[in-house]
């Protein structure tokens, strides 16, 4: 399974010193819509990551696909998290509350 990351250059480039192989440029909202789109696609990721900012920008319908999907588990950082906690991604994501 894979870690992929869609945003600007400035947001992705500490991903890829990290060594995740899947970044997705995203400059512009078609841009950032379509890398998504395909990302959603893709059988092999696991985790999307995003910019908060950068899922608020998507139109509605995606983004709410994006926060009620699992496979890929989406993960935002910076700003709100599409509204849900970790605690509540992890739970969605695994079935258990593990915090319990």
């Amino acid at each position: 399974m894979e870690i992929a990351v869609v945003g600007n250059g400035e947001f992705t480039i500490g991903f890829q010193l990290a060594g995740i192989r899947r970044i997705y440029a995203a400059e512009t909202d078609e841009k950032l819509i379509e890398s998504v789109t395909r990302v959603l696609k893709d059988t092999e990721v696991a985790i999307l990551v995003l910019k908060g900012s950068d899922m608020e920008r998507l139109p509605h319908r995606l983004r709410s696909t994006l926060e009620e999907s699992v496979m890929p588990t989406v993960v935002t950082l910076g700003g709100e998290e599409g509204g849900l906690s970790m605690r509540e991604r992890i739970k969605r994501s695994v079935g258990v509350d593990l915090w319990k």
